[in-house]
C-alpha cells in the first residue's frame, strides 16, 4: 500500500512541474505590458503606430521575424506568446 501511495505522489508531482512548465511556455504577451508598450507591440500589424515608429513596413509581422519560434514565443519578450500576425519595433526580418 505504501509503494502505491509514493508511486502515485511520484506521479503527481512530475505532472504538476509539467503542466506548469507548459501554462509558461504559453503566457500571451499583453499589448498594455510596459516592455510591450516601449516596443510598439501591437497583436495586429496593420495597427503599428506609423508615426511613432517609421521603421513599420507592410508585410512586417512576428512570424516572419528572426526573434519569433516556432512555438509562438518571442526571445525580445522573454519567451512570451505573440501573435503571429503582431509587430513590433524590434523586427527583424528571418533570413530566407
Amino acid at each position: 500500500m505504501e509503494r502505491k501511495r509514493r508511486v502515485f505522489m511520484l506521479a503527481a508531482i512530475a505532472g504538476g512541474a509539467a503542466l506548469s512548465s507548459t501554462a509558461f511556455a504559453q503566457a500571451k504577451l499583453d499589448e498594455k505590458d510596459p516592455q510591450a508598450q516601449a516596443l510598439g507591440y501591437v497583436a495586429d500589424a496593420t495597427k503599428a503606430d506609423k508615426a511613432k515608429f517609421p521603421k513599420y513596413a507592410a508585410g512586417q509581422v512576428c512570424s516572419n521575424c528572426t526573434l519569433y519560434q516556432a512555438s509562438g514565443a518571442c526571445a525580445i519578450f522573454g519567451g512570451k506568446v505573440v501573435a503571429s500576425k503582431g509587430w513590433c519595433s524590434a523586427y527583424a526580418k528571418k533570413a530566407a
